[in-house]
């Protein structure tokens, strides 16, 4: 699908004055995590897609306008749809097909996600392609190790039969490596979501690194694995919240335009 005409960069209504203001953070904490992706470079021009369940009752989540930069999002312009793909704020913008069937399909299995992040970056399809997929070689693939499936390609995701297939192989993990495709991460929260997915990109990078040095690598062992598994797991403490409040002073010190 291809946006009209300026729909790019369409004007938006007063999309705050018409919407709760738990809506209105959500909306600001989402277009923080693109402009965040944009800024560490996992970006892919107008492709790949963050998406944010809207607080409340209706099963409606919001998701990047099809056409637009990640580092022009903004509060005010990302686009509400329900599970049926229907576009139920107001807009002039499109959303991207595949992105819907990927995060609809999220959404509406798992409650306990409000945010689904799914990036293209080298690394992470890098990872998608090598048989062993991600290695536990470093401190972050083995916590990310802890919380990781896998999903096989099946082509550009526009047929929304896969959905059933995705949700299943998801489970109740937070992370996702798509083959051939790219990387995945779910958060009750948006920060939870990016500090999932800054663990898995951190680890793919770390191992593509490793791989390059031509040299024997050295795993840990299946009990130190486990033994990180069960420290993830027994966690009392959510650091993902100091993490995003740092990344948002980033944030609003580069360009705090992403509120507006």
């Amino acid at each position: 699908m291809t946006p009209p005409a300026n729909a790019a960069l369409a004007p938006v209504s007063d999309i705050r004055s018409q919407v709760s203001a738990e809506e209105w953070q959500t909306r600001t904490d989402l277009a923080a995590a693109y402009r965040l992706v944009a800024h560490f470079g996992w970006d892919d021009l107008i492709f790949t897609h963050i998406s944010a369940r809207v607080p409340g009752p209706d099963e409606h989540f919001l998701i990047n306008p099809y056409g637009w930069m990640f580092h022009e999002i903004t509060a005010s312009s990302l686009v509400k749809v329900d599970l049926d793909g229907n576009i139920v704020s107001p807009t002039e913008n499109i959303i991207n097909p595949a992105g819907f069937t990927i995060h609809s399909a999220v959404h509406a299995a798992r409650h306990d996600v409000g945010c689904v992040i799914h990036l293209h970056t080298g690394d992470g399809i890098a990872v998608s392609a090598q048989a062993d997929g991600l290695l536990p070689i470093s401190q972050t693939a083995m916590i990310a190790l802890s919380m990781l499936s896998y999903h096989e390609y099946e082509g550009i995701a526009l047929d929304l039969a896969e959905r059933e297939r995705l949700v299943a192989d998801l489970g109740q993990n937070n992370l996702m490596i798509l083959r051939q495709h790219g990387t995945l991460a779910c958060g009750r929260t948006v920060a939870q979501a990016f500090l999932n997915i800054h663990l898995l990109e951190r680890a793919c990078q770390a191992q593509v690194r490793a791989l390059a040095g031509g040299v024997k690598l050295h795993p840990s062992s299946q009990a130190v694995q486990d033994v990180v598994k069960a420290q993830v797991r027994g966690s009392k403490i959510d650091v993902s919240g100091l993490a995003w409040a740092g990344l948002l002073r980033t944030m609003d010190a580069k360009d705090p335009s992403y509120r507006s």
